[in-house]
């Protein structure tokens, strides 16, 4: 299994007592698995690469595993009602439960966590075939969401025990160029973002490497806070979104409504190019959020000199943001659900670590363009 290869290693990776190397999966409960499959192939690019259910053993559920470059997705689907997966599905519609994390220990990861007052959600589990172990285990963090503690050092197979290959032949969808998850971003209810704060700090010792307040993060209508947790290494990254007062309804209070509950707002998975990447997915049916053509009259002036011709840029909605690093690009699909609830950022860093601060406004206010569309500003 090849893992997420992230920015340079810092000197606190040497004393983490949680050292995390990348993003191993991301496991959506959805209510069709085999139709959610072909959705994120046809339209994102992903390949087929393993099943489990019935045939497997798995008599309550079935998985689709898919892939593209470093990215992994498990759709899982319930066969009968009366359990977790069909309940999660009922209350939150389709919806991310897992953020699966790579480490070398699941057992240590477990055991310093959970020591340190997370709720267990896995005990340490070994799995074993052919191909050799796996070790698995898990927490449980915001709303219905678990992290879940991924050991493969000692597995040389496609995924994990308990799954078969899946190929389809007749459909091998070309890949869009995504490589890995850059972050996941979770939306917590009122007055819940410091406490989940402390949570990553005290229980999984990651630390707060960026703050938005709602002077940072709000529009005329509406406004939210937000926290960016890090790792000690930097390969895992989970900004954090709570609502703020506004005149109106934010696009946070929207997600909670609709949802249910906390949960991820969205995964940002990134790309080497970023107008290739949304040329292609924009070609094959994926909506983005625009922002109005007037934010590219004065964008050089704004960030400075960029390497990409402003034209496709404009065409495509691509959003620019600089820092003292560097600069990204970035651009946000509409919500992939019926309800109004998860979506995806497309990602190209050129240096900088931030997420494009500057862009916050002209992003929101698309948002409540599309909220007001819904009746839900």
């Amino acid at each position: 299994m090849s893992i997420q290869v992230a920015p340079k290693i810092n000197s606190q990776a040497q004393t983490d007592f949680l050292p995390l190397l990348g993003t191993d999966y991301v496991e959506f409960y959805v209510g069709n698995a085999k139709q959610a499959a072909h959705f994120y192939m046809t339209a994102f690019g992903f390949q087929a690469l393993a099943y489990a259910g019935p045939e497997t053993g798995m008599k309550e559920k079935a998985s689709f595993v898919v892939r593209q470059n470093k990215l992994t997705i498990v759709l899982t689907t319930p066969i009968l009602t009366n359990n977790e997966v069909a309940d999660h599905v009922y209350k939150h519609g389709d919806g991310i439960k897992t953020i699966a994390l790579v480490v070398n220990d699941a057992t240590s990861a477990w055991e310093e966590t959970t020591k340190r007052g997370a709720k267990s959600f896995k005990l340490p589990t070994t799995l074993e075939d052919n191909n050799g172990t796996v070790v698995t285990s898990g927490i449980h963090i915001y709303g219905d969401t678990v992290h879940v503690f991924v050991e493969r050092k000692n597995y040389h197979g496609i995924f994990m025990p308990g799954f078969r290959k899946w190929e389809n032949e007749y459909f091998k969808p070309k890949d869009t160029g995504l490589l890995y998850v850059d972050h996941c971003v979770g939306n917590v209810g009122w007055n819940q973002m410091n406490p989940w704060v402390k949570f990553y700090e005290n229980v999984m010792g990651f630390k707060n490497i960026l703050s938005f307040d709602d002077n940072d993060i709000s529009t005329e209508y509406s406004a939210l806070m937000s926290k960016v947790m890090s790792n000690g290494n930097g390969y895992v990254k989970f900004p954090i979104n709570e609502p703020a007062e506004g005149k109106k309804k934010s696009q946070v209070e929207e997600y909670l409504e609709f949802y249910q509950g906390e949960g991820v707002q969205h995964v940002a998975m990134a790309t080497n190019d970023i107008v290739k990447t949304v040329t292609e997915l924009r070609n094959r049916g994926i909506e983005f959020l625009r922002v109005p053509s007037s934010y590219y009259d004065d964008l050089l002036e704004r960030v400075g000199s960029i390497d990409e011709d402003l034209t496709p840029l404009k065409e495509l909605g691509i959003l620019v943001d600089r820092d003292d690093e560097g600069y990204l690009l970035q651009v946000f699909t509409k919500p992939v659900e019926d309800r109004p609830t998860l979506f995806f950022e497309i990602i190209q860093r050129k240096g900088a670590k931030s997420f494009g601060k500057g862009n916050f406004k002209a992003l929101f206010e698309a948002i409540e363009r599309e909220q007001a569309e819904r009746g839900n500003l």
